[in-house]
């Protein structure tokens, strides 16, 4: 299975494919789209509405790899299931910290 992040420009590129009203907020692994790339799955309880999911998505990102919501945008998608997030930092050890959360037991 293909990396759900690369390297760009110093930061890492980080494709998730986000469930809003998902129930609660957590990370579910890692998925595969039918293009062939590799995501993260996320889902959150906010709804969709005002960015409020995108916002959910960006605050447990940077809870689970343990920087500030600062360093995250939203590259593209802002409306579309398949996101791309910015994660800004040193790109090795967030790449570090990404594969040991999806390395880590699920729940």
């Amino acid at each position: 299975m293909s990396l759900p992040y690369q390297v760009v420009d110093g930061a890492l590129l980080v494709a998730v494919r986000l469930t809003p009203r998902g129930g609660r907020d957590a990370i579910d692994g890692l998925g595969m789209a039918s293009d062939g790339n590799c995501h993260i799955k996320a889902r959150v309880r906010a709804a969709p509405e005002g960015g409020k999911a995108n916002a959910a998505l960006i605050a447990m990102l940077a809870d689970r790899l343990g920087i500030a919501k600062s360093a995250i945008s939203l590259a593209s998608a802002a409306t579309s299931r398949q996101k791309r997030l910015k994660v800004e930092g040193d790109a090795v050890a967030l790449a570090a910290r990404i594969d040991a959360l999806m390395s880590a037991p699920l729940g």
